[in-house]
């Protein structure tokens, strides 16, 4: 008995002993190269398969909680794509490399330490490590979603009620995003100065449509202390004037659509706002395709002849994508401060992408409110500037409010593009001067 012990005692020390002396290039390569010895595979799962009602209690495992319910209930059907690595930008994963094993976290969340650029924390989740889900959220943070900078110019939202199919409302904006820390690709590398507030990224948004709130428009600040909090500004064109947010408001409804700020990109906030518990590693199918290749919308059309995802299913709720089966991180996000909207989200982390393109959202009762899907393009089927970039690009989303059946959708024009994201942009004074 006492050998057995001590041989299990071994196992074990052996099972940890990776992540007690930290990550290896090995790590690496399996963290931004999972498919490199092949794709997962479930039973009768294959390309160009069709999972609608009749057949969704066979792939059930292969889907989370919101997305079987709604193939169940007859509101979407999801047609399955071959699982295609989406190899990120070479530099993002040489700065991994490069820095491996040089960040801590610190006592509390949202402290960290010694972090350069790349992937933080490449080494597989370990449910035993309290703090893995935490280590999840920064490899989040601190991921290739959008690069350097990038704008999605155009960007069309639209508001539908589930019930009429009705839409009620289209706005058509223009997003900027800009890194001013920990830049990898684009000049100035590896930050932005000069940068007295210690900025990390700022995103800019501003409405071109329709002529009722032309002119609005929102920045954000990040800090690179992630204990401070946003610095969050709103201008409305009717009050021709720039308000600061308060700290509440980005949990309230933006612009009456179905998110609010903090749902952007799948999660717009602090680390150190949320508890983050990792809950496994599985493969599920998720919204990542080939956008060239996708039978797409006439409406919107560019000048440049680029079309935008079309949606269907219930009342035009949900984008007319292919889905692959993906090796995801299972991570829950809970409010610290209990007056918050929002009882937890559900996040379906991409383990080679690290970027959230599905989260279900809970409201305090325990009780499923809304299903984001965020879409990701391959940049090299996409649009010519955005090959090569090894980023993935958002392309489309869909929020949907399953208790109050209504949705807001969304198509996106993403560019990859310095130019279009000057710091300028990012700054109050341009607020009220760009009207």
């Amino acid at each position: 008995m006492k050998q057995q012990v001590i041989a299990v005692s071994l196992l074990a020390a052996a099972a940890v002993a990776p992540t007690a002396f930290g990550a290896t290039e090995a790590d690496v390569e399996k963290s931004f190269f999972p498919y490199k010895s092949g794709v997962p595979a479930s039973p009768g799962l294959k390309p160009g398969l069709v999972i609608k009602k009749d057949n969704a209690d066979q792939f059930k495992d292969v889907m989370d909680a919101a997305l079987y319910q709604f193939i169940k209930d007859g509101w979407y059907e999801v047609t399955v794509a071959a699982t295609t690595s989406l190899d990120l930008n070479k530099n993002y994963v040489e700065a991994t490399k490069k820095n491996l094993n040089k960040v801590k976290l610190g006592a509390k969340p949202g402290e960290i330490t010694g972090f350069v650029a790349g992937r933080p924390f490449p080494e597989e989740p370990d449910a035993k490590d309290p703090r893995a889900g935490e280590k999840l959220a920064w490899n989040y943070k601190y991921g290739i979603n959008w690069g350097d900078n990038a704008a999605i110019s155009p960007f069309y939202w639209k508001f539908r009620d589930m019930n009429t199919g009705k839409i009620e409302r289209t706005i058509k904006f223009h997003f900027h995003f800009l890194n001013y820390k920990h830049r990898i690709a684009n000049n100035p590398i590896p930050e932005i100065t000069p940068n007295p507030s210690q900025l990390f990224r700022g995103i800019y948004v501003t409405v071109e449509e329709p002529l009722d709130i032309k002119y609005t428009q929102l920045l954000i600040h990040r800090f690179e202390d992630d204990l401070l909090r946003d610095d969050a500004y709103l201008y409305l064109g009717f009050q021709r004037r720039v308000r600061r947010l308060a700290s509440g408001q980005v949990t309230d409804a933006f612009l009456g659509t179905d998110l609010m700020i903090e749902d952007f990109e799948g999660y717009n906030g602090r680390i150190s706002d949320m508890n983050w518990t990792y809950k496994g590693t599985t493969n599920m199918l998720m919204p990542y395709y080939n956008h060239n290749e996708l039978k797409l919308a006439d409406e919107h059309k560019e000048a440049d002849g680029y079309q935008f995802v079309a949606f269907g299913g219930k009342a035009g709720c949900f984008p007319n994508i292919t889905w692959q089966l993906r090796k995801v991180y299972v991570l829950e996000s809970k409010p610290v401060e209990p007056g918050h909207p929002i009882g937890k989200r559900v996040h379906y982390l991409d383990a080679q992408t690290a970027t959230l393109n599905r989260t279900l959202i809970y409201d305090r009762k325990g009780e499923l409110w809304k299903s984001f899907i965020i879409g990701k393009a391959h940049p090299d089927y996409h649009l010519p500037k955005n090959k090569g970039s090894g980023i993935s690009i958002d392309d489309s989303f869909s929020m949907v409010d399953v208790q109050s059946k209504h949705c807001t959708t969304g198509q996106f024009k993403g560019q990859i593009d310095p130019a279009m994201n000057p710091p300028s942009l990012f700054t109050v004074q341009n607020m009220r001067g760009g009207t």
